[in-house]
């Protein structure tokens, strides 16, 4: 598949095969009843040797059977090698974990078929089948080879994939995420495994998200058996990745919780600030 980028500079030609943003991870199962993230999301990566950048991009979506049906824009984004691009879908309304600090929030997503914009949610993706692009602009993608095709990613039973086969299906705990690299193949590239959205940390153009980046916690990486807070918490829950709740508590501004009882790895921090609710993924070591 060809892979077009806009990048930062001048790069040798050879470097230019190297560089590429693609779909890195789909998950689907956000909201649904026994999920335990509230949102479906779509991670891009930059899986190549230099900086690439997307430019005018969108992301767009299918059914399994059907044509892509709707789409949503992106800003305007650099990721460096390795760096990952965390975007939030839509909901079906349950779960108990939001994700952390993602880069997009999608609160507007236009529809193909020229009929109003739907606001207020991202792009429903449809649990265990179905079609997702990566492409360069607005123009409705036909299939995996389309020349504004960035990246592709057919699964479960959809009637368009990369190379010989789709993607596997996701489910309300598991999402497909790239093994490696891009042999153009979904079948081959992409595993089903227990979601883990990762958020880039460059900085980026956030104008189209409306949910404030706080972060509430000090420092990320917990020492001593404390966490310090930097601001006054309410209601706040400590998770476990797997969902499982751990821990409840309140805090004041600059004020701490002992996690001694927990043991070591990461955990998912949610709470209330100034009646906004927040979240945040930590580390104890």
């Amino acid at each position: 598949m060809k892979k077009v980028f806009t990048f930062i500079g001048l790069v040798p030609i050879a470097a230019f095969f190297n560089a590429q943003i693609v779909i890195n991870e789909i998950y689907t199962g956000g909201g649904i009843l026994g999920a335990t993230l509230t949102n479906d999301f779509i991670e891009l990566k930059n899986i190549g040797s230099t900086t690439a950048s997307l430019n005018g991009a969108t992301i767009q979506y299918g059914s399994a059977t059907g044509a892509f049906t709707q789409y949503h824009t992106l800003p305007n984004i650099t990721l460096p090698p390795g760096q990952t691009y965390l975007i939030q879908e839509g909901s079906d309304g349950g779960g108990i974990i939001n994700l952390v600090n993602p880069n997009l929030i999608v609160n507007t997503v236009l529809n193909f078929d020229g009929s109003g914009p739907v606001v207020g949610v991202g792009l429903g993706i449809a649990l265990t089948s179905g079609k997702v692009a990566l492409a360069s602009n607005t123009t409705q993608v036909t299939g995996p080879t389309a020349s504004n095709v960035l990246d592709f990613v057919g699964y479960g039973l959809a009637n368009q994939y990369e190379g010989s086969g789709a993607a596997p299906s996701p489910s309300i705990l598991n999402s497909i995420s790239r093994i490696t690299g891009d042999t153009n193949n979904n079948s081959v590239d992409f595993t089903v495994a227990l979601a883990s959205p990762q958020a880039g940390t460059l900085a980026v153009n956030d104008m189209y998200s409306n949910t404030p980046r706080y972060t509430f916690i000090k420092n990320s990486m917990v020492k001593d058996d404390e966490i310090i807070f930097g601001a006054e918490v309410k209601d706040i829950k400590v998770y476990t990745l797997s969902g499982q709740l751990v821990k409840t508590s309140s805090v004041k501004n600059n004020g701490t919780l002992n996690v001694s009882e927990l043991a070591k790895g990461n955990y998912i921090i949610t709470g209330t600030v100034n009646n906004q609710p927040v979240s945040q993924k930590i580390l104890k070591d």
